[in-house]
């Protein structure tokens, strides 16, 4: 019987296993296993499968008992791919629970978790014949690289040994163990030496795999862990002993900018690793991650794993492989570092939990901050969730007492939090420069600043959304009066509609709130206010970090130049705001501090707060003291008040009861339903079918489930495809799901030519 060849199943003695195909179909499917692979095939496993004319690689999930009765034949498993299961037993059974929360085909949730695939394998399955001359499976591919690894022997070895034997030997022993590599710089045709020496019982050899990454070429000195402050001895200790007792607890670590919540971390992965355990930390940019790296890796060495999407294929794979093997425990990286396999997971620790990036937008769409709090409850580890801004949800679940609530009151050091001014735009206009969102009052403490020997960051806030209207007088972004979100400008259908529940206005000709004639449409140009600093503030030095100007390394590169003191005003998109800790930044400011609060989003007050918050923390972090200018239209608004006075409690407070009067997040959930077609027309009726389902749901008709929409997404045509989109919303997640889980069955279904996608908790509205 050749590969692949179906089965009508008549051997008594076949052996069948579920797997999981890499397709967009959120079902399992059976195959058999020939007798050689039977004790080879276990659960995680990533095997060689045909499927429907194709050929792939696929998941074993487990054993099984025989087909359902309808299915008639069945095809066998063609070969495996890996020895050992790519998958342990936690991180497989937490990427299944994953897949049902989310409704995900369970197929592509694996294939994303997983490394490449071995090219060894696949030359394997050619040479077996599955796959034909220059056939291949899908996915990236990447050869393992080893080495050479020699050691001295156990039991002493006697005779002569010629003047090459004993360089190598007595540099073998000064080490304990050197790669063949190394002796080259040492010994004159070293393979051939080792040779000889291993015949003579001298040495022996092991091969090893060569591990590469990106963030180890430069040497770290190791740190000495500083003396705690009193929060965070209290915090040190709380979490330390939830994992020395090895409780799956969660805790939320509230401390204020500069609080000293990483050396938290550092002293809880410690004791992780002192239990033998593993730890996963994710951050939420991958601008991050080269600090967070060297901070570590100063305070453990080198035994770290990196991993996240700005890696090689090959870079990635060492990293998952070193983890997988055990040979690595600490994992680091951005959101898809969630799946690493950690061994023996003990912690699990989010810092900046209230980052939206960690929401994945795309295919899988899960957040990875709620799955670490689910991997680590599975795994028996402790979570920790640590921010200066918690998000809403996060800290309602401590007030509750779901998770435990830790706070770091103050900076670690003595420094106080920055002094914060607020300059209303409304009657302050452009100041000497010209430009018109450089104030008087900004251009002011950018002249101190530098004549002071400090540096300055400007934050561009960009997260507004341009077809949104403002009005020039007061300020007043228009909202939807039923949502509370602004409303975005369709201007070739001159109207003003709400992407929550289609309530649409003309735009009219006044501010609703004041009268007055000055409605502008909200966008900023961040190149124009580069070259204005240029050259009003010359000769000081001025750099751009934005996703234009830089990506990957490029990122970091900006940054060590502001740490050298090599630029003197940075100006920056929302990079600038996360985690830095650069001592000579004493100025921070806000261009336009309410940009954000234009989001069509009911999260936008909170997301202006969070950026608010986090930008003026990264001023005055060294010795002198930090100054921080809030520039805004709306110098009353709530989460710029809260901000500036650095009071989270108060605008969590005044968030949390706006939240419950329209009935948002964390007081009830929400599904997205999204839904792009190439016509217009077509994505319309594929969103008013999905909406008729949900609306015909017993869950909808008795009103516990509320369907907006459809409604065209913000942004209405994207790549070519017009985009709508079904909002659910309800108290009670299980019947949120059921809806949920009616509208994904009719998608299953097809909706050709439209696509479409369930996106539960949705992050982004857009």
């Amino acid at each position: 019987m050749t590969a692949g060849e179906p089965s009508l199943f008549s051997e008594a003695e076949e052996t069948f296993v579920e797997v999981a195909v890499p397709v967009p179909l959120r079902r399992r499917f059976t195959y058999r296993l020939s007798p050689g692979l039977s004790d080879a095939v276990r659960p995680g496993s990533r095997v060689a499968v045909p499927f429907s004319g194709r050929k792939l690689p696929a998941f074993v999930l487990g054993r099984t008992g025989r087909p359902p009765a309808d299915v008639k034949r069945v095809h066998r498993v063609a070969g495996l791919l890996e020895p050992e299961p790519v998958f342990p037993d936690e991180l497989l059974a937490f990427l299944l629970s994953a897949a049902d929360y989310y409704m995900h085909p369970v197929g592509e949730v694996l294939r994303a978790a997983a490394p490449a695939l071995p090219a060894g394998a696949l030359r394997r399955l050619a040479d077996e014949g599955f796959l034909a001359k220059g056939e291949t499976l899908p996915g990236a591919r990447v050869g393992t690289r080893t080495t050479l690894v020699v050691r001295r022997t156990a039991s002493p070895a006697e005779g002569r040994l010629g003047e090459r034997q004993r360089a190598l030997l007595a540099l073998v022993e000064e080490r304990g163990e050197v790669e063949i590599d190394e002796l080259r710089a040492h010994v004159r045709e070293p393979r051939a030496t080792v040779r000889s020496l291993v015949r003579r019982g001298f040495v022996e050899t092991e091969s090893r795999e060569v591990i590469a990454d990106p963030y180890f070429h430069t040497p770290v000195e190791r740190d000495a862990p500083p003396e705690p402050n009193e929060a965070q001895a209290a915090a040190i200790e709380r979490i330390g002993g939830a994992v020395r007792e090895r409780r799956a607890e969660a805790f939320l670590l509230h401390g204020v900018t500069g609080s000293g919540k990483t050396e938290v971390y550092l002293r809880v992965i410690a004791e992780a690793r002192r239990q033998g355990r593993g730890a996963l930390l994710l951050v939420p940019e991958i601008a991050l991650t080269p600090q967070l790296v060297a901070r570590f890796r100063a305070r453990f060495g080198d035994g770290i794993a990196v991993l996240h999407s700005a890696l090689t294929d090959r870079e990635r794979d060492d990293a998952w492989r070193a983890l997988r093997s055990g040979n690595v425990t600490l994992a680091i990286g951005a959101r898809s570092a969630l799946f690493a396999p950690v061994p023996d997971l003990g912690v699990v620790v989010v810092d900046e939990e209230h980052d939206p990036s960690f929401k994945q937008e795309e295919g899988f769409r899960y957040h990875a901050r709620d799955m670490a709090l689910l991997r680590a409850h599975r795994a028996g580890a402790v979570c920790v969730l640590g921010s200066a801004t918690p998000s809403v949800e996060t800290y309602h679940l401590a007030e509750r007492e779901r998770i435990t609530l830790l706070e770091l009151p103050d900076r670690a050091t003595s420094q106080r939090l920055p002094s914060v001014e607020i300059v209303d735009l409304t009657r302050n206009k452009s100041g000497p420069s010209g430009h018109p969102l450089i104030s008087a009052p900004l251009h002011r403490s950018l002249e101190r600043c530098l004549e002071a020997g400090g540096q300055a960051i400007l934050f561009l806030n960009r997260r507004g959304f341009a077809p949104s209207l403002r009005c020039k007088a007061c300020g007043e972004v228009l909202e939807c009066p039923a949502c509370s979100v602004a409303l975005t400008e369709h201007r070739r259908a001159g109207v003003l509609r709400c992407h929550y529940c289609d309530y649409a206005t003309p735009p009219g000709e006044t501010c609703p709130r004041c009268g007055a004639p000055e409605l502008d449409r909200i966008g900023l140009g961040t190149e124009k206010l580069e070259d204005t600093l240029a050259e009003v503030f010359a000769p000081a030095r001025v750099a751009r970090l934005d996703r234009d100007t830089a990506s990957g390394s490029g990122v970091e590169a900006v940054l060590d130049r502001l740490r050298r003191r090599e630029t003197d005003i940075l100006v920056g998109t929302q990079m600038v705001t996360k985690g830095h800790d650069i001592p000579g930044v004493t100025l921070v400011g806000v261009v336009l501090a309410d940009q954000s609060l234009a989001f069509p989003d009911f999260r936008a007050s909170e997301r202006t707060y969070q950026l608010l918050s986090q930008v003026a923390g990264r001023s005055g972090r060294g010795e002198v003291p930090g100054h921080v200018v809030f520039q805004t239209f709306q110098p009353r608004h709530e989460a710029v008040v809260r901000a500036a006075s650095h009071d989270y409690l108060g605008f969590y407070r005044s968030e949390l009861r706006a939240r419950g009067e329209l009935g948002y997040v964390p007081f009830a959930r929400l599904v997205a339903v999204r839904v792009d077609a190439g016509d217009e027309s077509k994505a319309r009726a594929a969103a008013a079918s999905l909406a008729k389902v949900a609306a015909e749901h017993p869950a909808a008709r008795d009103r516990s489930v509320r369907v907006l929409g459809p409604a065209p997404a913000p942004i209405a045509r994207l790549r070519g495809r017009w985009r709508y989109r079904v909002v659910l919303r309800g108290p009670d997640r299980r019947a949120l799901r059921a809806v949920a889980a009616a509208v994904a069955a009719r998608i299953d279904e097809g909706l050709a030519p439209a696509r479409a996608s369930v996106d539960i908790d949705p992050v982004s509205m857009l």
